[in-house]
C-alpha cells in the first residue's frame, strides 16, 4: 500500500509521520545531520513518498532521501498554511498535515530545480549580496562626507580613480579619513569578489540558448538574464497528483 511521510523540519530535527492507510503514525524525531537522515531513509521503503516544507534546508534533504524513495516533494508552506487549519500546533500535527494533504492530493508544490539551476541560483544570490554590501559601505562614504558638510563630488563618480582622488583631498578628521581608507579597500576587495562571482555566472548560463536570446535585448546582460532563467524555467513535465485515496 502506497504510504506518504510528512516531515517538519526545523535546523537541528525533523518530526517524521507517515500517512499508512488512512491512519497517521508518529515516526519520531530525526537529527537534521546526512548520517542520521541517511539511516532514516534506509528504514523507508522504496516505493515511500516524503513531503517536506520549503525552508533553508529543504534541498539537501531532498539530495539526502531521494535515493531512497519514490519521490521527496517541497510543499509550498504559505499555500499549506492557509489550506490546513489547525487549532493546536505541534511538530507532530504538522508533519501529519503535510502527509494527509500529499495523500489526498491537495498538497500545494514547490518546483524542485536540477542541480544545476540550484548552483545557478546560489551563485547569483551571492552576487546580489556582495552588490547590496558594497551599496552600503558607499552610502556609508557618502554619510562621512555628509556629516562633515562635504560638498557633492564634482565627478560622476566618487569611487573611480578621478572621484578617489577628489575624496583624499576633502579636510576630514584622522578617525574619519581613515574609516573612508577602511571602505576603500573594502569596496576594493569586494569588486574582485564581483569578479570572480560574474565569470563563474557566465560559465554557468553561456551555453544555454535561452540566455544567448534574452541578451539579444538591449540592456540585458548575462547576470541579469541568469537572473530571469533561475526566476521562471520550471520542469517541462510537471508531476501529476496521485490518485486520491479510495479511488
Amino acid at each position: 500500500m502506497r504510504r506518504v511521510i510528512g516531515l517538519d523540519i526545523h535546523r537541528t530535527f525533523a518530526e517524521a509521520v507517515a500517512w499508512d492507510e488512512g491512519r497517521l503514525v508518529r515516526l519520531g524525531r530525526v537529527d537534521m545531520t546526512r548520517t542520521a537522515l541517511e539511516g532514516f531513509g534506509k528504514g523507508l521503503r522504496g516505493d515511500d513518498e516524503v513531503v517536506v516544507e520549503a525552508t533553508g534546508n529543504a534541498m539537501a534533504v531532498v539530495r539526502v532521501l531521494s535515493p531512497f524513495v519514490a519521490r521527496v516533494i517541497i510543499a509550498n508552506p504559505l499555500q499549506v498554511k492557509a489550506i490546513a487549519h489547525a487549532h493546536v500546533k505541534t511538530d507532530k500535527i504538522d508533519a501529519g498535515v503535510l502527509a494527509s494533504l500529499r495523500a489526498a492530493g491537495f498538497l500545494p508544490e514547490v518546483w524542485t530545480p536540477d542541480a544545476e539551476t540550484e548552483r545557478l541560483r546560489r551563485l547569483v544570490a551571492r552576487r546580489e549580496q556582495v552588490v547590496r554590501h558594497r551599496t552600503r559601505i558607499k552610502n556609508e562614504v557618502h554619510a562621512i562626507l555628509h556629516a562633515h558638510l562635504i560638498p557633492r563630488c564634482p565627478h560622476a563618480d566618487l569611487f573611480n580613480r578621478r572621484g578617489r582622488d577628489w575624496l583624499v583631498r576633502q579636510p576630514l578628521p584622522p578617525d574619519e579619513r581613515a574609516a573612508i581608507e577602511r571602505h576603500v579597500r573594502e569596496l576594493d576587495r569586494l569588486g574582485e569578489d564581483l569578479e570572480v562571482l560574474d565569470r563563474e555566472v557566465a560559465q554557468a548560463v553561456i551555453d544555454d540558448p535561452s540566455i544567448a536570446r534574452l541578451i539579444t535585448i538591449t540592456g540585458i546582460n548575462l547576470t541579469v538574464a541568469a537572473g530571469h532563467r533561475i526566476r521562471h524555467r520550471k520542469h517541462a513535465q510537471p508531476h501529476r497528483h496521485p490518485p486520491r485515496p479510495g479511488k
